[in-house]
């Protein structure tokens, strides 16, 4: 296992042009999977609120149930870095109100960074966060914390817009994050966004010239039964495999076939 991931390795990972590979993770097992696999950022997302307490969006999370899982991941990981998002309602206040809760994920459950959504209007949040010794991904483009402002999934950042979506870019990088997400922006956009800054750029539907890419777990390994969006790539079907399995052991059990004899004492 290679020697833990740094923010300065991110940063040494753009200048040399290598790809940073970012997966989201809610669990231990998970967590050990992915890094063992060597992913090096992994994102103990607000999407939990979707793909593991079935919420139809992610607004309804709490800091307590963000804080357990976020323990779960960090505690599992060898190599990789670890971020957590502030959940909605626990930062927009300002930066007294960010720093108290980052301060707890930091001390609650050994979370390496967080995230928080927002471009220009949330710079002195993150550079407060970051003078405080905390390392912070910023979020741009489309914000699901912020998705009926928004109007539902929606890309962000096409034509007069893109500008708008630069300079909550440049905010972001100025304020001191050392990272930010661009979520369903224009390839064309966001290319231009990473060209332009000097912090890692990770994109999720913003085309493959950032930096890096980050899927949420269940959409990549097909776990989840829903609609996968369509910047997706699906690279196993868990689902089925899961549900097949479950068949299995329904029919061994009906048909006392489970526990055979060598599984019995």
């Amino acid at each position: 296992m290679s020697a833990r991931m740094r923010t300065r390795h991110f940063a040494q990972a753009k200048a040399e042009g290598r790809k940073i590979s970012c997966l989201t993770s809610y669990d231990a097992l998970t967590a050990a999977i992915f890094d063992e696999a060597g992913i090096d950022l992994l994102l103990v997302g607000d999407s939990a609120a979707n793909v593991v307490l079935g919420q139809a969006s992610t607004l309804s999370i709490t800091t307590d149930e963000m804080l357990s899982m976020s323990r779960a991941v960090a505690g599992a990981v060898e190599r990789a870095f670890v971020v957590a998002d502030l959940p909605f309602g626990t930062y927009e206040e300002g930066p007294a109100q960010a720093l108290a809760t980052a301060v707890r994920f930091m001390k609650e459950t050994g979370v390496h960074g967080v995230k928080l959504e927002g471009g220009v209007e949330v710079a002195d949040t993150i550079r407060t966060l970051v003078d405080a010794g905390i390392p912070v991904v910023g979020h741009i483009g489309f914000t699901p914390q912020s998705e009926h402002t928004l109007g539902g999934y929606v890309v962000q950042g096409r034509g007069g817009a893109a500008e708008k979506l630069r300079a909550d870019a440049r905010a972001v990088a100025e304020a001191g994050a050392f990272a930010v997400v661009l979520e369903m922006v224009p390839a064309d956009v966001a290319a231009q966004v990473t060209a332009e800054l000097d912090i890692v750029t990770i994109g999720i539907g913003a085309g493959n010239a950032t930096d890096g890419q980050v899927l949420v777990w269940t959409d990549a390994f097909g776990l989840g039964r829903g609609k996968t969006p369509s910047f997706v790539r699906r690279y196993a079907d868990l689902g089925s495999v899961l549900l097949d399995a479950a068949r299995a052991y329904k029919a061994d059990v009906e048909d006392a076939s489970f526990p055979a004899e060598s599984e019995s004492f």
